[in-house]
């Protein structure tokens, strides 16, 4: 993954000027144009020189495939060194190829690249030898675990044990070299020319590009070039005057010729020829070169090289220049190239250990968010000058420390951090919330890991992405380098990084699916950077980040290219030309837009003058005439002496990310809440898994689901930036529904506390049981929804009262029981004493004990086990329809079956005396059948009677 820095944001114009704005960078966008590679068809191998003979060709092959070891044979021109080749890759974009080679050189094996002519692709290979037993060897014995196979290179020359094509013409060519020079050349279209009286140029061939007579003209080549990544260099001739700038030079012909072809890789689209110098051994540059050299240097206009073969400095260069380099590349900003140098300049050399010499060296990969290599350098600096590290470098260390893990050695410097500024003289309140033990914070964080489902998304690319914003409900839209694949011109130099546009891609609000990502509007994205953008809510308006530009770049007076937003509006459909906001400058950087909800206040990013660190966040209010309200900043409360950028705003929290507040290393995502009358509250950091040691940033959510898109460079993704799709997972919805009630005395209401209350369902089964309270309350909670649930409620010397109470969806369900003392069931009526109960109903035509009826029966038999001695004798009656003998009938099995439910609940079949069914006999009402008589006033006739005989 490529290193780069996410605090800062770097712009380059077309003359290499270069900016680090305190912002998120915004990578370059780079267009490669293949330039046709010229073909070599027409160059005839030497044929009497072959590799080997036929028979020893197939014992090679036979033993390849004994040892299962894979090959293949290419036959080229003799611009490529015959021989037998490990390969470890094969990549058709030459920087793809070199930046594998690279990764393999870290892992201590010595790769290298070539190209063939024929077919265009870049190989890279692990070791060269001139026989294919040594090449099976080799491949036998290797290290190097992952997929390899053995090229057998033909170009009918002999194989040379060295790397590719090393043929050494020092003094001069040999005539017959020369003329197979002069002979490919010619057959390739490639122009060459013999040039004399070069006094300043080592003897050589030399791959020109211009020839100019006015220095100020060389100048502004030179500078195109550097701005295109090439490390362009120029003699002037002392008799004509004439300076010849050129890209590369070789004592070998056939390496110039195979650059020159292949338009260095197809990087270089212009005219180029080759220039034969044959004038003994000479310096490098001419004094006129060297002036220039120095001249670009003391005016801080070096352009960082394009990495292509090698280093971006030569081992030979002796270490004070190696220094000034490296120095000059930190002044400008471009950390990798500076982090590179400082590492060839410090390795091995114990005293060039200087205070100034290492804080640069960690600042460089600090920058360029390499933290490992960032806290190398930080702990020998910490260790050899612990007395003299300055509080902002303690700081870094402890960053960087928490950028690698190592969090409980962060927490020990940041304790020492916090010592230091308290006794430096702090900016904020002792009472402040930043003043406390930056431990404590660290540890609170740490603890807290909410439970998210993070997903990286599909639409990601090697290179940089991030930015993402809601755009017309079911759209995302961000800040992408992906086309840079294949398409070369232009890199973005701070991390090698192609300029950013905009895209947009279809989201699937249920799964949070990204694709078919498409690029934004033709009228926004430009060839510099486009980043950052925001909607307003009907989508008509848009602002996002671009670089401050007219017809080409604008400097400030340091030379600075800084960031503006900008702001379209869309018009029958179709976006029109961005123009600028009225508090944009020249002078400092303005990025990051982010809307309210409503639309009415932009908040962005900005290092202008008045803020409080290294970038604030600010707001405007946007009114609607489209003007805007002067810029305010955050203040205190979310602004730091650090970078604070990427806010987001809802209408609950503001989000933005910071690496000034507490965090878990990196740039880390914090939320505030706020609200119109009290502004915002405290800042608390996301935690894991959001936040992580790595970089996490541009943060966007819907409050209403937590589902959302964050960027982030943390392992495991695609490329650089990565943009993840995040839900939160909600706690279960709490669970509402709930019986509860208050228990009474029926007759005084006086709350009624230790009852048994149970809960019952709809079989009768248990399911939980509670005694009231000393207030008469009780509750039933975490019950299922739209179910039929019964209360049942018993006190000793009460009836039993049962009631329903079925639930409904997430709402509470209110009971009021009231419970009557045994001894008010005893009534009189008549002169006969009875247990007055609910009237016992039965159903048409039916004797079985119905629910109801049971509930009235229990508050009987609890009368009669209340009172021991207590004979009743039941009788049961019903109504008039129907034949009178059939109902005394009816009647009777009623009583009976009273009877014998009153017997089963645990009373003496002796205490009842009898059960009797009288039919139609001693109707309560008129309705005997010679009128006309309601459902209702035939049940009322239907019931059961029970007679107190003893007491």
């Amino acid at each position: 993954m490529i290193k780069n820095l996410k605090a800062l944001a770097e712009i380059k114009d077309n003359n290499g000027d270069i900016k680090r704005m305190k912002l998120r960078p915004l990578y370059a966008l780079m267009v490669i144009f293949f330039s046709g590679v010229l073909s070599l068809s027409a160059v005839s191998p030497n044929t009497d020189r072959p590799v080997e003979d036929v028979s020893t060709y197939l014992v090679f092959k036979r033993k390849a495939k004994q040892h299962h070891i894979a090959t293949k044979t290419i036959t080229v021109s003799s611009a490529i060194s015959s021989g037998y080749y490990l390969v470890a890759g094969v990549f058709g974009v030459y920087d793809n190829a070199y930046s594998y080679a690279k990764t393999l050189r870290r892992k201590k094996f010595a790769a290298e690249v070539f190209k063939s002519p024929e077919n265009g692709m870049h190989y890279v290979y692990l070791q060269k030898t001139t026989s294919g037993d040594q090449a099976i060897e080799a491949y036998l014995n290797t290290s190097y675990e992952k997929k390899m196979w053995i090229l057998q290179v033909d170009s009918g020359n002999t194989p040379q044990a060295a790397s590719i094509s090393h043929s050494k013409d020092v003094a001069g060519p040999h005539e017959n070299s020369r003329k197979t020079f002069l002979q490919t050349a010619k057959n390739m279209g490639i122009a060459t020319r013999k040039v004399e009286g070069l006094q300043g140029l080592t003897n050589g061939y030399y791959a020109v590009v211009g020839v100019f007579g006015d220095m100020s003209n060389v100048f502004r080549f030179k500078k195109s070039l550097d701005a295109k990544g090439f490390r362009s260099q120029t003699v002037v001739h002392p008799e004509t005057g004439l300076n010849y700038v050129y890209l590369s030079h070789n004592t070998d012909w056939k390496e110039v010729l195979t650059e020159v072809s292949s338009g260095f890789d197809g990087r270089y689209k212009g005219k180029t020829w080759i220039m034969e110098v044959d004038n003994g051994i000479a310096p490098d540059l001419s004094p006129s070169m060297e002036r220039i050299k120095n001249q670009v240097i003391a005016d801080q206009k070096v352009q960082a090289p394009k990495k292509t073969k090698g280093r971006i400095s030569s081992s030979k260069d002796p270490p004070a220049k190696l220094l000034q380099k490296a120095d000059a590349y930190f002044d400008k900003m471009w950390y990798a190239e500076a982090a590179e140098l400082y590492e060839e300049y410090l390795n091995g050399h114990e005293d060039h250990y200087s205070y100034e010499i290492l804080q640069k060296a960690g600042d460089s990969h600090y920058f360029n968010s390499n933290m490992e290599r960032a806290l190398y350098w930080y702990d020998i600096l910490y260790n050899r000058y612990a007395d003299e590290i300055s509080s902002e470098n303690i700081f870094k260390y402890a960053h960087s420390l928490k950028g690698t893990g190592k969090y409980s050695r962060a927490k020990r410097l940041m304790r020492i951090y916090d010592r230091r500024v308290k006794k430096e003289g702090m900016r904020y309140a002792v009472d402040d919330p930043r003043t406390t033990p930056k431990e404590k914070a660290l540890d609170n964080i740490l603890n807290t890991e909410q439970e998210y489902t993070l997903r990286n998304i599909a639409t990601n690319s090697e290179y940089s992405d991030f930015s993402p914003m809601f755009y017309n409900g079911d759209q995302l839209v961000f800040a992408s380098a992906m086309d840079s694949s294949f398409f070369t011109t232009r890199r973005y130099k701070w991390n090698n990084q192609p300029y950013l546009d905009l895209y947009v891609a279809k989201v699937n609000q249920e799964s949070q699916e990204v694709k078919d990502a498409i690029k934004f509007s033709k009228k926004i994205n430009t060839k510099y950077h486009e980043a950052s953008v925001t909607f307003s809510p009907d989508n008509s308006t848009m602002y996002f980040t671009r670089n401050n530009y007219g017809k080409k770049l604008k400097r400030d007076k340091n030379g600075v290219n800084n960031l503006k937003i900008y702001r379209s509006r869309k018009v029958d459909g179709a976006w029109t030309e961005a123009t600028e906001l009225p508090f944009n400058s020249d002078e400092f950087s303005t990025g990051h837009p982010a809307l309210s909800p409503d639309g009415k206040k932009l908040y962005f990013v900005s290092d202008r003058p008045g803020s409080l660190g290294e970038t604030d966040i600010f707001v405007v209010d946007v009114f609607e005439d489209g003007s805007f309200s002067e810029p305010r900043n955050l203040g205190p409360e979310i602004n730091t002496e650090r970078k604070e950028m990427f806010p987001f705003i809802t209408d609950k929290k503001l989000y933005f990310s910071s690496n000034g507040h507490i965090g878990l290393g990196g740039l880390d995502v914090y939320e505030v809440a706020y609200t119109e009358e009290e502004g915002f509250q405290e800042v608390k950091n996301m935690g894991k898994p959001i936040n992580s040691k790595s970089d996490d940033f541009s943060y966007i959510v819907h409050e209403d689901t937590q589902k959302g898109f964050f960027a982030s460079n943390r392992r495991g993704g695609q490329g650089d930036d990565d943009i993840y799709s995040f839900s939160k997972l909600m706690p279960e919805e709490l669970n509402l529904n709930a019986i509860e009630g208050v228990v009474t005395d029926l007759v005084t209401g006086e709350v009624m506390p230790e009852a048994l209350v149970t809960l019952l369902d709809e079989n009768n089964i248990k399911l939980k049981e509670v005694v009231s309270d000393k207030d008469g309350s009780f509750v039933f909670e975490d019950l299922d929804g739209t179910t039929k649930y019964t209360v049942r409620t018993t006190k000793e010397g009460y009836s039993e009262v049962v009631m329903n109470a079925p639930t409904g969806d997430n709402e509470v369900v209110n009971v009021e029981v009231k419970l009557e003392k045994l001894e008010d069931l005893i009534v009189l009526e008549e002169g006969i004493k009875k247990i007055k109960l609910n009237m016992i109903f039965f159903d048409f035509d039916k004797s079985y004990i119905r629910n109801d009826a049971a509930t009235e029966l229990n508050r009987l038999v609890a009368v009669m086990k209340e009172n021991p001695s207590m004979v009743i004798k039941i009788e049961s009656h019903t109504d008039s329809r129907g034949p009178a003998v059939y109902n005394k009938y009816l009647s009777d099995r009623r009583a009976k079956s009273t009877r014998d439910y009153i017997i089963s609940q645990g009373i003496d079949p002796k205490r009842i005396e009898s059960a009797i069914g009288y039919g139609e006999e001693r109707l309560l009402n008129g309705c005997d059948g010679s009128i006309r008589c309601s459902s209702e006033q035939h049940q009322l006739n239907r019931r059961s009677e029970f007679i107190i005989v003893n007491m």
